[in-house]
């Protein structure tokens, strides 16, 4: 078997979204560069890449909260990964377990499961 070729496209990034492997949770969105698929299936942790930062980070670096990657997608088209993920901790800077936290009316639909003042002094 072959690896997929996966479409960078003109960027140079693909979005990939974190999904939790045993509850079916989405997680977050983030982008991927060719290097951050690399080191994410060279060492199982869940790598990305930082468009603010412009700079490729593991996730869970400064916080201790890494994702571990159980099995890598690739849609259709090829443009776009989903990372099926073992979380440890939140997923999301601010505190909640899940970067989708909110609903489109504002309303307050997760779970913070940590101090995000504690963890990023």
């Amino acid at each position: 078997m072959t690896d997929v070729e996966v479409d960078f496209g003109e960027t140079g990034l693909v979005p990939a979204i974190a999904q939790d492997a045993e509850s079916g949770e989405v997680l977050m969105l983030a982008y991927v560069s060719p290097e951050a698929l690399e080191r994410t299936r060279e060492t199982g942790l869940a790598h990305y890449y930082s468009r603010s930062r412009d700079e490729l980070w593991k996730k869970g670096g400064s916080s201790g909260h890494v994702q571990r990657v159980d099995e890598v997608r690739v849609d259709c088209d090829a443009d776009a990964l989903l990372y099926l993920v073992d979380q440890e901790g939140g997923a999301c800077h601010t505190g909640h377990r899940s970067c989708f936290y909110r609903t489109a009316d504002g309303d307050h639909v997760g779970e913070r499961v940590f101090d995000p003042e504690a963890v990023y002094e």
